[in-house]
C-alpha cells in the first residue's frame, strides 16, 4: 500500500489494517512523517515535529503486537497534540515568545492517554497564542495555512491541528475549545470537530486561558474518527477538581450505530438567532441544502428561540479576558518562561516583569488581558463580570427548555467562511470578535458541540454545528454520524475528497 492510500484512511480504517497485520505501526507512522515532510513548507500546521519519539512508539507497538500483547484497538495510529497540551520533555509554547523554549516536567492528562493507549505523536501542532485567536494568525511562529486554500486561515485557534488533519499529515488530532476553537477551525477546513461537555475530559496539564470555559476535544476526518479519540481522551481524573465523575459511554458504537440507523425520528432545532444577516449567503445556502437533506432522510426540522444568545457574545468577552487575566499573571518573568531585563533605568522584580510581559506577549494576549483587568477592578466587577455571569444562567436555562422540544440544535458554526490572510488585521477586533458568535454559547453553557462538514461555498468548506444537552455527547455521535451519512449519500464523497492537492513548496 503507497503513502499516499495509507495517509488517506480514517482512522478506524488505519486501526482494522494494523490489526490485520496489512502494514506495521512503523510503517503508518512514517508515512504521515514523509507527508508532513512534503508539504509542511506549505501548511505549517507545526510547531514541533517529534520524528524520533513517533517511530520509537510505533516500533514498541509493533513489537508488542508481534509478542501477541493485548493492545488498545487504535495502538499505534499517530496522532497530533496543540502545543497547549504539556508533554513531558518536548517543548510546550503556547504558540507564545514567552514560553518559547518551555519544556514541562510533567504531562497532561490527555497526553498521557493517548500514550497510554500506544498512539505515536506526529508533533505538537500551531495555534494563536495562549488559545487567543480565530485565524492562527496570532502564533509567535507563524502563520498556518488552510489546505483548501494557502491564501486562506485555517481558523483557529486551533489552526494548526485542524490543518494536520485536513492536509492527510495526521488522522486525527487534539485540540482545546474555549469560544469554539475546534468547532470554527474544523469548518473552515471541511473536518470534524468536537467540543465535549465541560468537566469530561481532563484540563490538567492544558496551558490555561479562560478555566470555566476551555475544554479540550477531538478533531477528525469522521465522526467515527473523532469519537474513537475523544473515547481515549474521556474519563475522570483527580488531578483535575472540574472533573465529572462520569462513565465513559462508547461513542464510537454510537457514531457506528448512527450512520446505519440514520436520522429518521431525530428532532433537529435551528436556532433563530443564529442566521439572518450578518451571515453569508453562501454559508446560509450550504447549511438550508444540508437541513433539506436531513429533512429527506427522515429528521423532524423545528425553530426554537433562544432570547438570551443576543447577549451571549458580550458576555463572553468579559467572563473569557477576566479568567485569562487571571490565568496569564503567573508569566511574570521570576518563576519560568521568559525573562527579559530593562534597558533603561533600574532592575527590579516590577521593571523585570514589565520587559518580561512586553517582549513575551502579542499584541491580541494584551489587549485580552487589559480588557479582563479591567473588568475585574474595583467598582467594576459587579458591572461587568458578575452581570456576564448572571447572563451565562439564562444562556444555559434558555439551551435547557430548548432541549425539551428537540433532540439537537443546530446552525451553521461560523457565519463565513475562511477569511483571506490579513482580513483579520483589516477588520476592528470587536468586530471580528462577531465571528464567535455561533461557537461560543455552547462554552458558556458547558453542553457539548460538534462542526462537521455541510459541503463548499466558493470553494471552501461550510460547517454544520450541533449541540445537545450536557453529558450527552454520545447523542451528538449519533445524529452526527446520521447526518454525515446522509450528506455523503448526496454528494458521493465525503467533502474532504474535494480538497485540492497541495502544492509543495
Amino acid at each position: 500500500m503507497s503513502n499516499t492510500e495509507l495517509t488517506k484512511r480514517t482512522a478506524v480504517e488505519l486501526a482494522a489494517g494494523l490489526a490485520a497485520g496489512e502494514y506495521s505501526s512503523t510503517e503508518l507512522t512514517q508515512a504521515h512523517l514523509d507527508r508532513i515532510a512534503a508539504v509542511e513548507p506549505t501548511v505549517h500546521s507545526f510547531i514541533t515535529v517529534t520524528a524520533e519519539s513517533a517511530l520509537e512508539t510505533a516500533a514498541r507497538v509493533d513489537q508488542q503486537r508481534a509478542a501477541g500483547a493485548e493492545l488498545h484497538p487504535f495502538a499505534g495510529v499517530p496522532v497530533t497534540h496543540k502545543d497547549l497540551v504539556s508533554t513531558t520533555g518536548i517543548k510546550t509554547t503556547a504558540g507564545s515568545k514567552m514560553l518559547e523554549n518551555w519544556v514541562p516536567p510533567y504531562d497532561a492528562t490527555v497526553f498521557k492517554k493517548t500514550q497510554e493507549a500506544g498512539l505515536p505523536l506526529l508533533g505538537k501542532t500551531n495555534l494563536d497564542e495562549f488559545a487567543m485567536g480565530s485565524t492562527t494568525e496570532h502564533s509567535a511562529f507563524g502563520n498556518t495555512t488552510n489546505p483548501w486554500n494557502p491564501g486562506h486561515v485555517p481558523g483557529g485557534s486551533s489552526g494548526g491541528a485542524a490543518a494536520s488533519v485536513a492536509a492527510f499529515e495526521a488522522p486525527f488530532s487534539v485540540g482545546t475549545d474555549t469560544g469554539g476553537s475546534v468547532r470554527q477551525p474544523a469548518a473552515f477546513t471541511g473536518t470534524v470537530g468536537v467540543k465535549p461537555t465541560y468537566g469530561s475530559v481532563s484540563r490538567y496539564g492544558v496551558i490555561a486561558m479562560a478555566s470555566s470555559l476551555d475544554q479540550v476535544g477531538p478533531l477528525a476526518r469522521t465522526v467515527a474518527d473523532a469519537a474513537a479519540l475523544h473515547q481515549i481522551l474521556a474519563g475522570h481524573d483527580p488531578f483535575d477538581s472540574t472533573s465529572l465523575p462520569d462513565a465513559v459511554p462508547d461513542f464510537l458504537s454510537a457514531a457506528q450505530t448512527g450512520a446505519t440507523a440514520g436520522l429518521k425520528g431525530k428532532k433537529l432545532g435551528v436556532i433563530k438567532q443564529l442566521q439572518g444577516e450578518g451571515w453569508d449567503a453562501g454559508v446560509l445556502a450550504t447549511f438550508q441544502e444540508a437541513l433539506a437533506t436531513a429533512e429527506a432522510a427522515g429528521a423532524e426540522i423545528v425553530e426554537v428561540d433562544l432570547p438570551s444568545l443576543s447577549y451571549a457574545l458580550d458576555a463572553y468577552y468579559l467572563i473569557m479576558p477576566s479568567e485569562a487575566s487571571s490565568n496569564l499573571s503567573r508569566y511574570d518573568g521570576v518563576r519560568f518562561g521568559l525573562r527579559e531585563l530593562p534597558t533603561d533605568g533600574p532592575v527590579t522584580a516590577e521593571t523585570m516583569m514589565k520587559a518580561s510581559r512586553a517582549a513575551g506577549f502579542g499584541a491580541e494576549v494584551k489587549r485580552r488581558i487589559i480588557l479582563g483587568t479591567y473588568a475585574l477592578s474595583a467598582g467594576y466587577y459587579d458591572a461587568y463580570y458578575g452581570s456576564a455571569q448572571k447572563v451565562r444562567t439564562l444562556v444555559q436555562r434558555d439551551f435547557a427548555r430548548a432541549f425539551e422540544v428537540a433532540d439537537v440544535l443546530v446552525s451553521p458554526t461560523a457565519p463565513t467562511t475562511a477569511l483571506k490572510f490579513g482580513q483579520e488585521t483589516e477588520a476592528d477586533p470587536m468586530a471580528l470578535y462577531l465571528g464567535d458568535v455561533a461557537t461560543i454559547p455552547a462554552n458558556l453553557a458547558g453542553i457539548p458541540g460538534m462542526s462537521l462538514p455541510a459541503g463548499v461555498s466558493d470553494g471552501l468548506p461550510v460547517g454544520f454545528q450541533l449541540l445537545a444537552p450536557a453529558r450527552e455527547d454520545i447523542r451528538l455521535y449519533g445524529i452526527g454520524a446520521g447526518l454525515e451519512a446522509a450528506l455523503d449519500d448526496k454528494r458521493g464523497s465525503t467533502v474532504l475528497a474535494g480538497i485540492p492537492e497541495l502544492t509543495v513548496a
